[in-house]
């Protein structure tokens, strides 16, 4: 019969599987499961199974080390909590090494900043190997600071070796943003999701830093990938400014996505670099509205208001009395706005194609929603894959490159004077375009950043990328 092991009411022990080589732990045997500190939780698929990347402060009381993990999920659960409240939690199997001796526990992963210790062993772990003595603390022994220090020292104990990667946008529970996590995380990277609004930064010639709300000090990116609302795109591009002049790779930089937001001055840019875009006009004053109407060949004609983004802020005025309406009424508000010529023999049509460095990697046809004219897919719109013509690439591919970014959505509209340059997007959606040609628009993005970094997997299966 093995002799079983005592412990005290606290002990440290170490989880090898995840890369955490030590960790305090309270021993409660009314606790039926174990359970670990996690944050920055994302689930995603590798050769077909559920896993999850997390990160965890394995020392008590301190942000740092900070730990990123990943292990395969075992199951969801629901655990209810010493206060009551039921929570579902995702279960991983790992292994335990604590007295000299090394099993498979389970446990599940929560947020437990709150909580006194870091990790709570349950009595399902110990079953049948462990006798507890709640009056005792440390019965194997503590660990002193200089060996927590010699653990801890730098990252080459973290598991995983992948890039750190940061995705700076608003909503972690959308489509495109989850996507980019997963990918990255199926990858080998360490994945985090940084909300524009929670960041803030220090600027210091010697140590300029960007610190985020929970305490963290964001200086150890390697790279950044902005999704920034336009609501937001100042600060975001501010941001954006401040990890590149750290030296944190952006995969789309704060020029270019300020470039790309400004409808007026990106059409000035495609035009100064000779690419076919649809006949616009601008003006500031009301008395110019008739001139405009007519420096587009007339009604019907489309109204844009230079601030809107997924066809919010775009008219169609069909005749010349609604357009002068249309036009004064916007004016009226001192909203800038840009007048456009219709492309009638498009038909509610257009062109997504998606640029990832320098490549069109997936392309879709947008048709617009019956009895509506802009083809957006948030407006209704429905996606099927199209095959691109060669002068539609091209004038895609250089789009991006007029204005610098990586990663664009670029929007092109078949006519009789051959394809028209729509708009360029800096953060585009994914939803659509995946799910219409089912590629993987998001791995393709994290590959982008892997060849500017010239990294290269280690994860066996992981494709790499073709090198110049």
């Amino acid at each position: 019969m093995e002799k079983k092991i005592i412990v005290g009411s606290e002990e440290w022990c170490a989880l090898p599987g995840l890369g955490i080589p030590a960790i305090k732990a309270r021993v409660d045997s009314g606790a039926k499961t174990s359970c670990l500190h996690a944050y920055n939780i994302q689930t995603f698929n590798r050769a077909g199974e559920p896993w999850v990347s997390f990160e965890a402060h394995p020392l008590q009381n301190l942000r740092r080390p900070r730990v990123r993990c990943e292990a395969r999920v075992l199951d969801k659960r629901t655990v209810r909590s010493s206060s009551g409240d039921a929570e579902k939690r995702l279960v991983i199997k790992t292994p335990i090494s604590i007295g000299g001796s090394v099993w498979d526990i389970e446990l599940t992963l929560t947020n437990r900043d709150s909580m006194g210790y870091r990790m709570l062993l349950g009595r399902e772990a110990m079953m049948g190997r462990m006798l507890v003595d709640p009056s005792e603390s440390f019965c194997l022994g503590e660990i002193p600071p200089s060996q927590l220090e010699e653990y801890y020292h730098d990252e080459h104990h973290m598991a995983g070796t992948g890039l750190r990667i940061g995705v700076l946008a608003s909503n972690p529970d959308l489509y495109s943003n989850q996507r980019i996590m997963e990918a990255g995380a199926e990858r080998g990277h360490r994945m985090t999701f940084l909300n524009i609004r929670q960041c803030y930064m220090k600027l210091d010639a010697a140590e300029p830093e960007v610190h985020y709300r929970d305490g963290r000090i964001l200086n150890n990116l390697d790279a950044i990938i902005p999704r920034i609302r336009p609501s937001q795109t100042f600060y975001g591009c501010a941001l954006t400014r401040h990890f590149e002049s750290m030296g944190v790779y952006a995969l789309n930089g704060s020029q270019s996505i300020s470039q790309s937001r400004d409808k007026l001055y990106s059409l000035q840019l495609l035009q100064e670099g000779g690419l076919n875009i649809p006949i616009s006009g601008f003006a500031n004053s009301p008395m110019d509205t008739n001139e405009l109407i007519d420096m587009v060949g007339g009604a019907p004609l489309i109204v844009k208001l230079l601030e809107g983004t997924q066809g919010r802020g775009v008219v169609l005025a069909e005749t010349r009395k609604a357009a002068e309406s249309v036009i004064n009424a916007f004016k009226s508000l001192k909203v800038n706005l840009l007048v456009q010529e219709f492309i009638r023999e498009a038909q509610g049509k257009d062109l997504r194609l998606f640029v990832v460095d320098g490549k069109v990697f997936a392309a879709i046809q947008r048709e617009a929603a019956p009895g509506e004219f802009r083809a957006n897919i948030h407006q209704g719109g429905t996606a099927s894959v199209v095959k691109i013509l060669p002068e539609e690439r091209k004038l895609a591919i250089k789009a991006a490159k007029v204005l610098g970014l990586k990663v664009a959505g670029v929007d092109i509209i078949r006519s009789k004077k051959g394809p028209l340059l729509l708009e360029v997007n800096s953060s585009p959606g994914l939803e659509g375009i995946e799910s219409a040609t089912r590629k993987d628009v998001a791995g393709s993005m994290i590959m982008a950043i892997e060849k500017a970094l010239k990294w290269r997997p280690t994860i066996p299966g992981v494709e790499t990328i073709p090198s110049d």
